[in-house]
């Protein structure tokens, strides 16, 4: 099976919201398991222009905020509606979600 790691990074609180729309559009799902994800802690750094609206920040400033990394995966026929889902539960107002393709163990 075809399958891809998706990749977004989020304020904490919104955590669980974004991995419940990742399960509920089919993302990160092993056998009988679901909400199958790795998360870490870090900080996002970022420069609203004066025409954005940041959920967090300040315009005209470079911020560095505390979020949380989500990584995932989903069959990569599934890919289009789990970003479509992520990006509707996500805060932010330009969410940086990345798709990569994952090599199919039965081919090594």
């Amino acid at each position: 099976m075809s399958r891809v790691m998706i990749v977004t990074t989020l304020p904490e609180k919104d955590v669980e919201k974004v991995l419940d729309a990742i399960a509920g559009a089919g993302g990160g799902q092993i056998g009988e398991y679901t909400h199958c994800a790795f998360t870490s802690g870090g900080s996002g750094r970022f420069k609203p222009s004066a025409a954005a609206n940041p959920h967090v920040g300040t315009i005209g400033t470079i911020n560095a905020e505390p979020e949380v990394r989500i990584e995932t995966f989903c069959a990569r026929t599934q890919a289009k509606a789990v970003v479509q889902a992520m990006r509707a539960a996500h805060p932010y107002e330009e969410p940086v979600i990345y798709v990569l393709p994952l090599l199919d163990e039965a081919e090594l």
